[in-house]
């Protein structure tokens, strides 16, 4: 994945340059007020540049919001849930280029990680870290078990899923209970569907993890297309600062201000 491609950072980024340009323009020459039309156009795009500024520095080096597009992390994280990523819990990156500036962190099992597609670097996808360098992963695929360092991941079961959503049917779903590293949080599982997957048994190199979604059998992960490079990591999903779908609006309500 080298070079860059040309996303919403991107187009903010030549938002902020064409707006300086023209601030720039119009102090050095003190163009305040004029009656050609072309002058006060100019003059009127440098005044947001101010505003990209900080918008963009912002969410360059702070944090992001996201919207949840899939069910693939639920029930922790439901179709419209928006949430906020915090850009410096791994380290403060360029933009653009991304890379690291200053080290401030690594991402640990059981975080909820966003970064850039494996597949698709212009999509962003969220999973939790599952396997950090050195970690030996194996999933059973007939027991549907994660095994990290010869040690299955403790699952007790819940019973069925009742949750809200509109993208799959429940039936057939199951809740469990689990722990990753020292995060506890429940993971779903179908009765009816069954994968092959390409990645089952690996040890994870420096510089990747091993991502999966909490709902395991509705969840493209790294079983399928291998691991995270740490250079897509665009940081970590703190909290749901807002959810909403007209078919759940109470029940999202609720959803306002829980921490991942």
């Amino acid at each position: 994945m080298n070079g860059f491609h040309m996303d919403y950072e991107v187009f903010l980024f030549i938002g902020v340059v064409l707006t300086l340009a023209a601030w720039l323009w119009t102090k050095f020459k003190k163009l305040q007020r004029s009656d050609n039309k072309r002058l006060q156009t100019i003059v009127a795009v440098g005044s947001f540049f101010p505003l990209l500024l900080i918008v963009f520095s912002f969410r360059s080096f702070a944090y992001e919001p996201f919207r949840i597009p899939s069910s693939s992390m639920m029930p922790t994280l439901l179709t419209g849930d928006f949430i906020y990523v915090d850009k410096t819990a791994y380290g403060v990156k360029l933009p653009i280029v991304h890379n690291t500036l200053i080290e401030t962190g690594t991402p640990q099992r059981g975080d909820v990680m966003v970064f850039r597609s494996v597949e698709d670097p212009a999509t962003d996808v969220i999973k939790r870290v599952v396997g950090i360098p050195g970690d030996h992963i194996r999933y059973d695929e007939r027991t549907k078990q994660i095994f990290v360092n010869g040690e299955a991941l403790p699952e007790t079961f819940e019973g069925p899923y009742n949750g809200f959503h509109d993208d799959i049917n429940p039936n057939g779903l199951n809740q469990r209970a689990t722990i990753t590293g020292e995060v506890e949080h429940k993971i779903l599982h179908s009765d009816r569907v069954r994968h092959r997957y390409a990645h089952r048994e690996l040890v994870v190199p420096e510089g990747h993890y091993f991502g999966m979604g909490d709902n395991r059998d509705f969840s493209a992960d790294s079983r399928v297309w291998g691991l995270i490079p740490e250079r897509n990591i665009v940081g970590q999903a703190k909290g749901i600062w807002m959810h909403w779908r007209p078919s759940a609006f109470i029940d999202g309500l609720k959803r306002i201000g829980t921490q991942l």
